[in-house]
């Protein structure tokens, strides 16, 4: 059996990185639980067009680029359906003759790949791509929407109860923010992706991906990573606050929601997101 070279090895090898800086940052990856290549695109020791290359090379794969701006056909997109291709970030790039071209950011998972093959009866060539293009190209063909650069004060407020989430959406268009309201939490993932929120305020009971789905979701998403998460929960004690800042939200808020509490942990989210903030 074939062995694949290690990514660190490429990464010498083009002359990216040394070996020290390679070995210091899987000592690191290791220590944070963080993959070795979303680790270095975080910290910017390698850039995404790098690390795409690299994978590719690793799992002897073809690059697609510069495919974000292209239309596709409504068949095309039906193969991979938009849920999928948001979760997974994978976009389908070509069919012809049963066999479908499928940009994909971490050729390590292909579970679903495989899955997708044996589900549609294709055969699936797999390109690597960054995660930046293909959400790129998931709002523009499956969503609709056009990658919006960074604007305004934008807080994403994720509450199934209709009364509670007019409630703080008041609250906060009060204080000048733009709301952006979803009741669940496959929807919040969209609405990430299209209006690139500078704070997200979530309860913790969502129908579709909970709210640890969710937040994981962004958080395995180097582009997303670094977005502030607010989670509300309900008054049954101290675990919840332990666990929600053990997992890594931001902020904790506690119901019934003080109005004051909520801007003034708002406000605090997006003065943290100003300097953290990874959209272009």
């Amino acid at each position: 059996m074939e062995t694949r070279p290690k990514l660190g090895e490429i990464f010498v090898e083009n002359g990216i990185l040394t070996g020290k800086t390679v070995e210091r940052m899987l000592l690191i990856s290791k220590r944070v639980n963080k993959r070795f290549g979303t680790l270095l695109e975080e910290l910017e020791l390698v850039t995404s067009d790098e690390l795409a290359v690299a994978l590719a090379t690793q799992h002897a794969c073809r690059v697609a680029s510069n495919f974000a701006g292209l239309t596709y056909s409504a068949e095309l997109l039906a193969t991979i359906p938009v849920e999928v291709a948001m979760q997974n970030y994978i976009f389908p790039l070509k069919l012809e003759n049963n066999r479908l071209a499928l940009a994909i950011a971490d050729p390590t998972e292909m579970r679903v790949v495989r899955n997708l093959s044996v589900e549609k009866g294709l055969s699936i060539t797999p390109y690597v791509a960054t995660r930046k293009e293909i959400y790129e190209a998931i709002c523009r063909n499956y969503l609709k929407k056009e990658n919006r650069t960074l604007q305004g004060q934008t807080v994403l407020l994720v509450e199934a109860d209709r009364q509670l989430g007019t409630t703080f959406a008041d609250v906060l268009g009060r204080q000048g923010f733009r709301v952006i309201r979803v009741a669940d939490g496959l929807e919040a993932y969209k609405a990430v992706l299209t209006e690139k929120p500078q704070a997200v305020v979530t309860d913790q009971d969502l129908p579709n991906l909970h709210e640890n789905g969710f937040f994981d979701a962004l958080r395995t998403t180097p582009e997303l990573s670094l977005i502030p998460v607010i989670l509300i929960a309900g008054p049954d004690g101290p675990e919840d606050e332990i666990m929600a800042f053990e997992r890594g939200f931001f902020d904790f808020i506690q119901k019934p929601v003080q109005e004051a509490t909520l801007v003034t942990r708002v406000k605090r989210a997006l003065q943290f997101s100003q300097g953290n903030c990874r959209f272009n």
